[in-house]
């Protein structure tokens, strides 16, 4: 698949996560996600000190379209480091780390709810 081709072309609520991926919208993925409003990418990223501005430049790109990215950390605890918060409050995007399950859950519930939600979800074994 093309580097700057998306998965879908849509987002799409997780439906199950696990042994090293994802599926969704009757896929499966294996490796981290970066789900968008309006698209669904492979992401790069697997562990949560990857996570810097240029692993998230599709949000940055989109962060009009974006109210809050919520981060899927793996099975890891991570805060997100000062500067990268700062930088996504200054394109008006909060940010929500925890683990990768609770992250699923409450994506789902706020795609559900029709709300402006991204997601940066690692990968668990």
């Amino acid at each position: 698949m093309a580097e700057d081709a998306p998965h879908l072309p849509r987002p799409a609520p997780i439906d199950a996560y696990g042994a090293g991926g994802f599926r969704f919208a009757e896929m499966s993925h294996r490796g981290s996600l970066l789900c968008l409003p309006d698209s669904i990418w492979a992401w790069p990223v697997a562990r949560p000190q990857e996570i810097d501005r240029y692993a998230l430049a599709r949000v940055f790109e989109r962060a009009n379209m974006i109210d809050t990215l919520i981060i899927g950390t793996g099975s890891e605890v991570w805060l997100p480091p000062n500067d990268l918060r700062e930088a996504l409050r200054r394109v008006h995007v909060g940010i929500d780390a925890m683990q990768t399950g609770p992250a699923i859950r409450t994506y789902n519930i706020m795609m559900g709810e029709r709300r402006r939600v991204a997601a940066a979800l690692i990968a668990v074994p």
